[in-house]
C-alpha cells in the first residue's frame, strides 16, 4: 500500500493513470465523491489489487461470494464504496483480494447514538468486532437511565457484529455526573442492584458483554470504582461476555484532576478483561487550536498504561473526528466546531486551503477564511491513521476504539481493514 500527497496541479484521473488503478477504487478506498477535486497536501491512501471481478448481469453479491468463495464480510471491507450493502451493478469492479494480507488479528469497537444516520453506521460495520450504543446512564435512585438500542442491535448482528451494553454516569440531560458516581459507589445496596439491573439489560436486549465509562469521578472514587467494575465483570463473564472499561488518557499514577485522579490504571485493568485508553481530546471544544489526538502524547499514555497492564488488554482510542476552530482563539469565548474527517478534506477543496503536516503531532492541519472570518482545523487523514494503528503493533495492543461511528471515515476503514484481520464478534 502507499499514501501519496497531492502535490499542485494533480488530478485524480492522473493520479490512478500513475498507480495504474482505477479512479472509482481510488475514490472508495477515500470517501471521495465527484467530481473529484482534490487539494493540495491532501493524501490518498492507494491500494494493490490482485484479483478482481467485473460484475455480470444476474450477479448478486451473496452469488460472486458463494462463486469465489470471497466472504460476503470480506467483500464489503474490500469494497468500501459498497456502503455494506449488497447494491451492486453490470461492470462495476470488485476487489476480491489485496497484495498486502492483513497479517495481525484485531477487536475494533465504535460508539454510535440511537440517532446515527444508518447508512453511515451501515457503512461502517463490516470493519468492526462490537458495537457499543451509547448509552445507559445512572439515575438518582441507581437506576438506570433507559435507551433506545432496539434498532442499533439489529443492524449490528446483520453484520456479525457484537453489540455491548453501555453503562456510563451520564444523567437524563446527558451530562457526566460526579455526584451520581459518588453516590452510588458509597452504597453497596444500590450497587448490587445496579449490577442486577445491567445484566437482566444485557439478557432481554441480546448483548454481548459490557463497556463501562465513569468519568470525573475524582480520587475518593478510585477504590470504589475498581471494586465495582470487578463486581460487573463477575456478573458479566457468569454470561460468558467481557468487559471493557474506558479509560481516562494518564500518564502518571498522580495525575491531578478530576478526570484522572478516579482512574486507576492497575486495578481497573485487574477487575476488566480489556480497557480502552481514551486517547483523544487533547484538541478539543474550549481549548486553543491543536491536534485531538497528536501522537507524540498519545505515547506518553501508551508508556505509562504498559507499566500497569498488560498490553494485550489494551484499546486504543481513536477519534473518529476533527475541529473547526475560528480566529483569533479567545480563551473562555472560542467554541470549535466538531466535523467529520471528511468534511475537514471537503472544507480544504472548497476554501482553496493547502492541507499541511506537523510532523511532531503527525497530524494533518490547514487554515481558511470564509466571509472575512479566519479558521483553522485539524483532523485525521491516511497518514495520521496509520501512524497510530502503527501504535497498535508497536506495543502489542488488543486493538482499537472508535470515538465514534456517527460519522463516514471511509480510508480510515479501508486502511484498518488492510493493516489487520479484524475479529468478528457475533
Amino acid at each position: 500500500m502507499t499514501i501519496h500527497v497531492v502535490t499542485p496541479g494533480q488530478t485524480l484521473y492522473g493520479i490512478a493513470q500513475d498507480y495504474g488503478t482505477a479512479v472509482g477504487l481510488i475514490a472508495g478506498w477515500n470517501g471521495l465523491r465527484p467530481p473529484y477535486a482534490l487539494a493540495v497536501g491532501q493524501s490518498l491512501l492507494i491500494l494493490e489489487p490482485t484479483q478482481i471481478y467485473t460484475v455480470r448481469e444476474g450477479d448478486t453479491l451473496s452469488s460472486i461470494s458463494r462463486n469465489t468463495g470471497i466472504p460476503l464480510m470480506t467483500l464489503w471491507q474490500n469494497n468500501p464504496g459498497l456502503g455494506g450493502r449488497d447494491r451492486i451493478y453490470p461492470g462495476q469492479t470488485l476487489v476480491l483480494r489485496y497484495r498486502d494480507a492483513p497479517q495481525r488479528q484485531i477487536e475494533v469497537n465504535g460508539y454510535a447514538y440511537p440517532f446515527v444516520d444508518p447508512e453511515i453506521l451501515r457503512a461502517i460495520l463490516p470493519y468492526t468486532t462490537y458495537l457499543t450504543p451509547f448509552t445507559y446512564g445512572i439515575r438518582e435512585d441507581g437506576g438506570l437511565v433507559p435507551l433506545e438500542d432496539g434498532p442499533l442491535i439489529a443492524l449490528a448482528r446483520q453484520y456479525d457484529a457484537a453489540p455491548l451494553m453501555h453503562l456510563s454516569t451520564l444523567t437524563e440531560d446527558g451530562t457526566f455526573s460526579t455526584a451520581r458516581g459518588t453516590s452510588l459507589l458509597a452504597n453497596a445496596a444500590l450497587q448490587n442492584e445496579n449490577v442486577q439491573e445491567v445484566l437482566r439489560v444485557i439478557e432481554a436486549r441480546g448483548y454481548r458483554g459490557l463497556d463501562l465509562d465513569f468519568e470525573f469521578l475524582g480520587k475518593e472514587n478510585a477504590a470504589p470504582y475498581a471494586d465495582f467494575a470487578a463486581q460487573l465483570r463477575a456478573g458479566v463473564n457468569a454470561l460468558g461476555y467481557p468487559l471493557i472499561t474506558a479509560l481516562a488518557p494518564k500518564t502518571s499514577e498522580t495525575q491531578p484532576g478530576l478526570l484522572y485522579e478516579g482512574h486507576d490504571y492497575r486495578a481497573l485493568a485487574e477487575s476488566s478483561d480489556a480497557v480502552l485508553l481514551m486517547t483523544y481530546e487533547w484538541g478539543y471544544t474550549y481549548g486553543p487550536p491543536m491536534a485531538v489526538a497528536p501522537i507524540n502524547a498519545v505515547r506518553r499514555v501508551l508508556d505509562f498504561a504498559v507499566t500497569q497492564m498488560p498490553r494485550e488488554k489494551m484499546l486504543l482510542g481513536f477519534p473518529n473526528y476533527g475541529y473547526d476552530w475560528t480566529l483569533p482563539f479567545e480563551a473562555g469565548n472560542s467554541r470549535a466546531r466538531s466535523i467529520s474527517n471528511e468534511e475537514a478534506v471537503a472544507l480544504a477543496v472548497r476554501n482553496g486551503a493547502e492541507i499541511a503536516y506537523d510532523e511532531t503531532a503527525q497530524t494533518p492541519w490547514f487554515t481558511y477564511t470564509k466571509d472575512g472570518t479566519a479558521h483553522e482545523v485539524w483532523f485525521e487523514d491516511a497518514r495520521s491513521t496509520m501512524a497510530k494503528y502503527n501504535l497498535v503493533n508497536e506495543y502489542g495492543m488488543r486493538g482499537i476504539g472508535f470515538w465514534n461511528y456517527m460519522r463516514p471515515f471511509a480510508v480510515g476503514f479501508s486502511l484498518l481493514s488492510a493493516m489487520f484481520e479484524i475479529l468478528k464478534g457475533a
